[in-house]
């Protein structure tokens, strides 16, 4: 990566005694869509909140689009579009008043021009007079990417921002991401979902506040080291419940009409399939995904006092 538009260093934020964020280092090119991974309580929330300036670290620094974490975090501000875990705007304003809302907190120009264009962008005009509580949770969330992006910033941060929403209005807020990426803006979007994180260019991984690993989804799925294999056929069901408990066995999901097994040693995973009685499945080596080493990132991090 030639340009940044995050690059930071060593991070630190405590809570009371609590490292939240615990010398965290990473960067994200310009342009780029870039996944942020990491369970329950991992520190993405915090970090993304430290990179748009709304919380100060006790430690480290670097920069965001440029500026001095430390220093400049009213620039950066100006520049990045935030959006929250929880829809933020006002319930009992309609559409149109939520986007004017945040126009004149930013002091936009000639702001009726960009509430035009953004309704317009992303077909919101129909629901322009709905209050922002008659929107389906959907469209909420469309409303929120719109209020965030109005004022045209250079990086956005998405905090988790399809929870909730069914497939298909993910699929189009994906698409709304890749579009203005595609226009040169950075993304910075934690995610749960696989899918998702498959969409972006690079996935960083976070455990207790500290990078894991860091790289495109495939890099991140090679590094991870695990062992998967496959089967399909009748009585998967009662077969994963045995897996669960055998040496070598990280995990046992099924997946429709198939059952994937991973762990970390070949040959121990192997002699745990070779001692099912006999039930006529027939088991293939298969590439892991990115769930996979989900899943097995999850569980190191529980193991881990």
């Amino acid at each position: 990566m030639t340009s940044l538009a995050i690059d930071v260093h060593d991070l630190v934020k405590r809570f009371g005694p609590n490292r939240v964020v615990d010398g965290l280092s990473m960067r994200v090119g310009e342009g780029e869509i870039c996944g942020f991974l990491g369970g329950n309580g991992s520190g993405k929330t915090t970090t993304i909140r430290l990179l748009c300036g709304l919380l100060r670290p006790d430690a480290g620094g670097g920069t965001c689009l440029g500026y001095d974490l430390l220093r400049e975090s009213p620039q950066i501000r100006l520049q990045v579009g935030y959006m929250p875990q929880r829809f933020s705007l006002y319930d009992d304003l309609t559409v149109t008043e939520n986007l004017e809302f945040v126009a004149r907190l930013y002091q936009l120009p000639n702001y009726e021009h960009a509430l035009a264009d953004i309704l317009q962008r992303f077909e919101l005009t129909r629901y322009a007079q709905y209050l922002a509580r008659q929107l389906s949770g959907g469209w909420k969330q469309r409303l929120a990417l719109a209020a965030c992006v109005l004022h045209r910033p250079k990086l956005l941060l998405l905090d988790e921002p399809t929870a909730g929403v069914d497939a298909k209005a993910r699929r189009e807020f994906w698409d709304l991401i890749h579009d203005m990426a595609a226009d040169g803006m950075t993304v910075l979007v934690s995610t749960h979902y696989m899918d998702e994180a498959e969409r972006c260019q690079r996935v960083v991984y976070l455990a207790g506040g500290r990078l894991v690993v860091q790289g495109t989804a495939q890099e991140v799925v090679q590094r991870a080291g695990l062992i998967v294999f496959q089967a399909t056929g009748a009585g998967i069901e009662a077969v994963v419940r045995t897996l669960r408990h055998l040496p070598g066995v990280e995990t046992a999901t099924v997946f429709g009409d198939a059952l994937r097994v991973a762990g970390k040693d070949r040959a121990v995973l192997r002699a745990a399939l070779d001692s099912l009685p006999g039930n006529g499945l027939a088991w293939q080596d298969v590439q892991p995904r990115l769930d996979d080493v989900f899943i097995h990132m999850l569980d190191e991090q529980e193991k881990t006092p």
